[in-house]
């Protein structure tokens, strides 16, 4: 028999620390003493504790106040040990058991849904590829995960109590896409029923979106930070801050009763509007399925109809995979019959006056694809529209979007002073760059437009972003040679921004 050493380790923004909350540190130590109490009859504890966290550690502060650690791995790996046991064990694969009921200890179901689900990510990323999308992609998902959890909690120790809190999701769509005739409250939809599921209103607002993105949407902690405009170590800690309160307070995940569906509502239509590549056309049937549920919504309307009429362009976007502008898109590509209900939908919202958000941007949209030419854009409608969102929405992101509609109809020159008003909110967004860049270009400022086309493509998250920065640099250099205050037309970025 040898000595095996069992380290466990919390890495910053992803793994909780120590319990929170009377409660909740009662069931943490219960579920330690038993373990150990196990160890201790077989045999297996020779020594064991708990370390100081990452803050007990020396520090040194610099000149310019940055806090950097000055021993542990914490350093570098951004992870320490949070404590250990020395054991007994026959060999290794003994000791790897042991290791498991150790992790089954500390272990909350939040985090085995949420290893879980990132675990079929994993899977369907290298099985669709070779043997194509299922007919029912989320149904899919959720059934791959909710299936390698019960593998988990079958070989836990704890394993009938977890399975019996891994209710919320029983019923998961079947892989074959086939409907499943249990119905569980009012969402029938599968995938829609655990997105409202999620959405507790006891968590914040943008807890409750962040942390749906991050366990259903298959989002990595990076791109969930995109979407909020914030760091990834702030959103790691948010996230860590909602899988606290979901422990601490007890939440329970269980499908909401109809009195319950408005007020999850605004969360669940923020978890729709992000979805991305592959899983935009299953977002835009959610939607569908969204109205069908709560048809005296506007607001889930108007999501629909903002859906349909940008995702009708993107067949243009792209040309041999390089981005185009809206200014140059071929609209022959645009697909008319998404158009068309997109805007049947906006107008059918405008008759009910009540506009909120969505619908605000579903009508921008509308009054773009109306056009049959960039020229022909009625651009003071669009910024009217603009106005009116602002006043519901007054995020730096619809104030960059109505800035650069601004610039189309006063100049460049009001148009800038409103993007450098808002550029200290956006200082780490591209498209804040990019679009400065465009205005300074149009301004004659080949100097301050490439520092800020430079700035963007520095701060691009894909390649194609970055690329099509480093075309329009290439372009500032060739009007080096024309005299300043002739520059050649707009390059850049032209209300195309994305998601407010």
């Amino acid at each position: 028999m040898a000595q095996y050493l069992l380290s466990t380790f919390e890495v910053e923004g992803e793994v909780p620390g120590a319990p929170e909350g009377p409660e909740e540190m009662k069931a943490f130590m219960e579920r330690v003493v038993a373990l150990e109490d196990e160890m201790e009859a077989t045999g297996t504890f020779v020594f064991g504790g708990a370390l100081h966290g990452p803050d007990a550690s020396t520090v040194l502060r610099t000149g310019d106040r940055e806090v950097v650690m000055t021993d542990g791995p914490f350093v570098e790996a951004k992870e320490h040990i949070a404590g250990f046991y020395i054991i007994n064990a026959d060999d290794l694969d003994a000791a790897l058991a042991w290791g498991g009921k150790v992790v089954d200890a500390i272990r909350h179901p939040i985090t085995l849904a949420e290893d879980a689900v990132q675990e079929a990510f994993v899977v369907a990323s290298d099985r669709w590829r070779r043997e194509g999308i299922p007919p029912n992609p989320s149904g899919w998902i959720v059934t791959t995960a909710r299936n390698r959890a019960i593998d988990d909690l079958r070989r836990s120790a704890r394993g009938r109590e977890l399975h019996e809190q891994l209710g919320a999701v029983k019923a998961a769509s079947p892989v074959s896409g086939e409907e499943d005739p249990r119905e569980d409250g009012p969402v029938t939809d599968d995938r829609l029923r655990l997105i409202f599921t999620c959405c507790h209103p006891a968590l914040r607002p943008e807890h409750r979106v962040a942390l749906t993105l991050r366990l259903l949407g298959g989002l990595g902690v990076d791109e969930v930070a995109r979407s909020f405009l914030v760091s990834e170590a702030a959103m790691a800690k948010r996230l860590v801050r909602a899988k606290y309160k979901i422990k601490a307070a007890n939440i329970p995940y269980r499908v909401p009763d109809d009195s319950d569906l408005p007020e999850r509502l605004g969360s669940v239509l923020s978890v729709l509007y992000p979805e991305r590549g592959s899983l935009r056309g299953e977002a835009i049937r959610l939607a569908r399925a969204l109205v069908g549920l709560m048809p005296d919504e506007l607001e889930a309307a108007g999501l629909l109809a903002l859906m349909l009429l940008s995702e009708s362009r993107v067949p243009a976007r792209t040309v041999d995979d390089d981005l185009v502008l809206l200014r140059d898109q071929d609209r022959s590509m645009w697909d008319r019959a998404m158009i068309e209900e997109g805007q049947a939908i906006v107008r059918a919202c405008i008759h009910r006056g009540r506009p909120g958000p969505y619908q605000l941007q579903a009508a921008i949209q509308a009054v773009h694809a109306a056009a049959d030419s960039f020229e022909a854009t009625d651009w003071p409608q669009i910024v009217t529209l603009y106005n009116q969102l602002v006043s519901v929405m007054p995020t730096p992101v619809v104030a960059l979007n109505r800035a650069i509609a601004v610039a189309e109809v006063e100049g460049p020159g009001p148009a800038l002073v409103m993007i450098d008003a808002i550029a200290p909110d956006l200082e780490n967004y591209h498209l804040l760059h990019a679009a400065r860049g465009t205005i300074l270009h149009r301004l004659g400022r080949r100097d301050d437009a490439r520092a800020a086309f430079e700035r963007a493509a520095d701060l691009a998250v894909t390649e194609a972003d970055r690329q099509f920065l480093v075309k329009q640099i290439k372009v500032l250099a060739e009007d080096e040679a024309q005299p300043r205050g002739a520059a050649r037309g707009s390059i850049g970025s032209t209300n195309e921004t994305g998601p407010h």
